[in-house]
């Protein structure tokens, strides 16, 4: 069989046997940003390409290199999106969320493109999970969101993840910055990389997040921003590292985080695991002051977090941590005949209703085949369901684990089954609790009332 394509370079198709997963973790962060005040806000896949060069910054390797754009049928420069902080923030601004009671607190988990070399950790395609926090400039703002990640590590239960942390200042304090920036690096302009050299006038500090060997060797020994900020991001910087310690966050100070996009301010932060290879950044983020203003709006300051869905998944994985399965097929049901295939086809529709997860033959198995296939699938239990079942108005249900048959009444199934359920797990939980005979396990999930 010859394929006439396959799934384009850099992106990847998550099949069901795996996707529970990311259901997982969608979940669970969704329901961890709840608790903290934040709500999900949905933004397009593309933008005008304006805002990701005004917002993300033009000297950015983004910009530069790796964003999706193209013209659409309108003559207009359109661009799908690269990260996810521009497009809420165009988006609180058009619809006057500025207004609002502030902080405005936004999350969402979307999909991002980005041209980069394929590699493990990096794709072309990957899902983004990102909070803002808009109008709120006190360094307790810095504090919650930064504990907001650091939650979600603690609830999936990763070790060894590092929160390493900096202040890369504000633009006044940042121009001194920029001076000794350009005369540390105009000693050694000859051995820079191409994009470095055109980044030197421009934008220097765009060199320390450049990823090619050469020029990180020769940012190693660059000034460290830390030493050229003012006295308020100094003191802003005190306190975020005051109250991460009252809140027994543990972190380090890493002097060379810059981040890879123009609009971070003041606090700039990663968590970093050794666990998955070179690309150990699972979650980055900051605070962008300016970048209302910059979109065309007034004064709110800013920040957030973005996190990658498929490299938490990959550090879950390396160390072993297990995501709950879906329950899977509760029932079932295996017809023989075309009489007893619509009964179980009314049967199966019934107990969906309930809430059951209930399936049927659909494809005119023999009753051998769809006993293989019930297997497969999972499913907890099995009826047969033939002439004699439909005559007597009773059947047996079969444990697939244990072998045992109970019988019960066709006409109540549906209405029963759920009871049923509740009975045989009340019963393998008193087995696997030997000793609590004469205990009224059933009580424990409310069976008869």
């Amino acid at each position: 069989m010859a394929l006439v394509t396959k799934a384009i370079k850099g992106t990847q198709d998550i099949l069901p046997d795996v996707v529970y997963k990311n259901q997982f973790i969608e979940q669970t962060l969704r329901d961890i940003a709840a608790k903290f005040g934040f709500r999900e806000i949905r933004t397009p896949v593309f933008e005008h390409t304006e805002l990701f060069q005004r917002g993300v910054g033009e000297t950015t390797d983004v910009v530069q290199k790796e964003m999706y754009t193209f013209d659409d049928k309108g003559g207009r420069s359109i661009t799908l999106r690269p990260e996810g902080t521009a497009g809420a923030a165009r988006a609180f601004l058009e619809h006057g969320l500025f207004n609002e009671a502030l902080p405005q607190k936004l999350c969402y988990i979307l999909n991002c493109y980005r041209y980069e070399k394929p590699q493990a950790g990096r794709w072309r395609e990957f899902q983004q999970f990102g909070v803002e926090m808009l109008g709120a400039a006190h360094p307790a703002a810095d504090a919650e969101v930064i504990s907001l990640a650091n939650e979600i590590f603690a609830f999936l239960g990763v070790e060894g993840i590092e929160l390493q942390l900096n202040s890369i200042g504000c633009p006044e304090c940042r121009k001194n910055y920029h001076a000794a920036l350009k005369e540390y690096f105009e000693a050694r302009k000859d051995e820079l990389c191409p994009t470095c050299l055109g980044r030197l006038e421009k934008n220097p500090m765009r060199i320390l997040d450049c990823k090619s060997p050469v020029c990180k060797e020769i940012a190693e020994g660059a000034p460290a921003i830390i030493d050229y900020i003012c006295e308020d991001c100094s003191n802003h910087f005190e306190s975020v590292k005051k109250y991460l310690e009252k809140m027994n966050i543990e972190y380090t100070v890493n002097p060379r985080i810059v981040r890879g996009l123009d609009y971070y301010t003041r606090t700039v932060f990663e968590f970093v695991s050794t666990d998955i290879g070179a690309q150990g950044t699972v979650c980055g983020g900051g605070r962008y002051d300016g970048l209302i203003e910059e979109l065309g709006g007034p004064h709110v300051p800013s920040l957030g977090f973005g996190l990658g869905t498929g490299r938490l998944l990959m550090l879950l994985e390396a160390q072993g941590i297990e995501l709950p399965k879906p329950s899977g097929c509760d029932i079932y049901i295996a017809p023989m005949g075309e009489n007893a295939s619509y009964e179980a086809a009314a049967i199966v529709a019934d107990l969906r209703a309930g809430g059951i997860s209930a399936q049927t033959d659909v494809v005119g198995r023999s009753l051998k085949a769809q006993m293989k296939f019930a297997d497969k699938i999972g499913a907890k239990y099995t009826m047969v369901l033939g002439d004699d079942e439909i005559a007597s108005g009773k059947a047996k249900i079969k444990n697939m684990d244990s072998g045992e048959a109970t019988e019960v009444e066709l006409a109540d199934l549906a209405e029963n089954f759920m009871e049923f359920l509740l009975r045989q797990e009340t019963a393998a939980l008193g087995e696997s609790l030997g000793g609590l005979e004469g205990v009224d396990l059933s009580a424990l999930f409310n069976i008869g009332e």
